[in-house]
C-alpha cells in the first residue's frame, strides 16, 4: 500500500521557529516533523510514500527524508489545488492502483495505520476517515451551592468525534475528488449522501503544529519517548 502526505504547508503562524522551512520540515526533537509519520508508515510496511509539496520544493523533501525506512517521491504542485486537488494530483504517482493512504505532513500522530485499513476493507465504503476526540482546552470548575466553587479539574477530551485528517480512499473515492478544492466540501458530502463514508475511531495522540505553542507541545512528546513515534528513524 502507498500513502500520499501533504506537505505544502507554509508554516506562516510558526513565525521564526519554522527556520524558513515548509512546515512538514519544522524540526521536531532533531528530525523534520512529517519525518516521524514516513517512519511509522514504513514500519507497518509502507516502502512508498508520495509527499505533496509546493513547486521548486520537490528536492529539498527528498533529501530531508532520506533514511526514514520508506522510498520518498515528490509531487510538486503546479499551483495551489486545495486538498483535495492536491491528494488528487499527488495519487497520479503512484505504481499501484486501488486503496491509498493519505495524511496530513504536519502533526504528530500514532494512528494504527493496520487496524485503518482493515476496517476499511471490512467497512466497504469508498473512502475511510479517521476521526479523534481532542482533548478540551478548558478546565472544568465544579460548582455547589449558591454557586460556591468546589474545585476543579482538567476536562479530558472533547465529548465529540471530529476529522483527523487521516482517510483511505479506495479508487473510486480518488477518481472523484475534485482537480482544485477541498474534498471535505466536495466529495465527503457526496459519499455521506450515498452512505458509503466509513469513520475509524483513534484514541491515541493526535497533535497538529500550527503555532509555536504546539510545537513545543510536539518536543515535549518526542523528548518523552523518541523512539515510540519513529521505531525506524534513522
Amino acid at each position: 500500500m502507498e500513502a500520499i502526505i501533504l506537505a505544502g504547508g507554509k508554516a506562516e503562524r510558526l513565525g521564526d521557529a519554522a527556520e524558513g522551512r515548509p512546515k512538514a520540515l519544522v524540526p521536531v526533537g532533531g528530525k523534520p516533523l512529517v519525518g516521524y509519520q514516513v517512519a511509522r508508515l514504513a514500519a507497518v510496511g509502507v516502502a512508498r510514500v508520495i509527499v505533496s509539496c509546493a513547486a521548486g520544493q520537490g528536492e529539498l523533501f527528498l533529501r530531508e527524508l532520506d533514511g526514514f525506512g520508506a522510498e520518498i517521491v515528490t509531487a510538486e504542485e503546479p499551483e495551489r489545488l486545495g486538498r483535495g486537488g492536491a491528494i488528487r494530483f499527488a495519487a497520479q504517482s503512484r505504481r499501484e492502483t486501488g486503496d491509498v493512504l493519505a495524511l496530513n505532513g504536519d502533526e504528530l500522530l500514532d494512528v494504527d495505520f493496520v487496524a485503518l485499513r482493515t476496517h476499511h476493507e471490512r467497512g466497504g465504503g469508498a473512502a475511510t476517515i479517521t476521526v479523534a476526540r481532542p482533548p478540551s482546552p478548558f478546565g472544568l470548575v465544579d460548582l455547589g451551592a449558591d454557586d460556591v466553587v468546589t474545585g476543579f479539574r482538567e476536562a479530558g477530551r472533547v465529548p465529540y468525534w471530529v476529522n483527523a485528517g487521516v482517510y483511505v480512499f479506495g479508487e473510486e473515492a480518488l477518481e472523484r475528488l475534485p482537480e482544485r478544492g477541498d474534498h471535505e466540501t466536495t466529495t465527503f458530502p457526496e459519499l455521506v449522501v450515498e452512505g458509503r463514508l466509513r469513520a475509524f475511531r483513534h484514541e491515541g495522540l493526535w497533535l497538529t503544529v500550527n503555532t509555536p505553542k504546539d510545537l513545543r507541545r510536539a518536543e515535549e512528546q518526542i523528548a518523552a519517548d523518541p523512539q515510540w513515534l519513529a521505531p525506524t528513524a534513522a
